[in-house]
């Protein structure tokens, strides 16, 4: 199959537009696919979709207007990042926590990591291939996970996980009462 655009090269990249509800698909070799890109994150780049969602949050009284605020180590203002969809550095973290918070609550449906961790290299202390233990809250979010995919022995698995990790973490409670 050739690319519907340029007619010359193998089409190797194939979307689905629908506009207006009406489907159509288009088969693009990698060039006009990378043109294609460019073409529409200019007519909707993640910059306004961002702002879109960022907007949804009413400041508290006693915060400030989002857009006032700024990073202490890269300069960038919550207006800037709203503009540009893209943070600073680490820092603009902590310096936008109030909004960034409910925007990624809104985007991803939580804003507590539930997924895999990554694996710890033997260089910084773990063996080959070791991971943290999980804490309860992530093993209860792995477990409504696989309780909404249907996947019950997983779900038991995990449910007997957490009943464990809950009892030890009482009776090591408990011993650091008593001594």
């Amino acid at each position: 199959m050739v690319c519907d655009i340029c007619g010359k090269n193998p089409a190797t990249v194939h979307l689905t537009e629908i506009i207006d509800n009406q489907m159509n698909e288009l088969h693009l070799c990698e060039e006009c696919a990378h043109k294609k890109s460019a073409q529409m994150e200019q007519q909707f780049g993640l910059s306004d979709l961002l702002a879109g969602l960022a907007d949804f949050e009413k400041p508290g009284k006693d915060e400030k207007e989002p857009v006032s605020i700024k990073c202490p180590n890269c300069g960038l203002t919550y207006k800037d990042f709203k503009k540009i969809g893209r943070l600073g550095c680490g820092e603009c973290y902590a310096a936008f926590r109030n909004f960034l918070g409910p925007l990624l609550k809104r985007i991803h449906g939580s804003n507590t990591h539930c997924g895999k961790c990554p694996v710890k290299p033997a260089a910084a202390g773990g063996s080959k291939g070791s991971r943290r233990k999980p804490d309860a809250q992530e093993l209860r979010c792995r477990l409504q996970k696989a309780i909404e995919m249907e996947a019950y022995e997983e779900a038991a698995r995990l449910r007997d996980q957490i009943k464990e990790l809950e009892k030890k973490q009482a009776n090591d409670k408990e011993s650091n009462e008593k001594s």
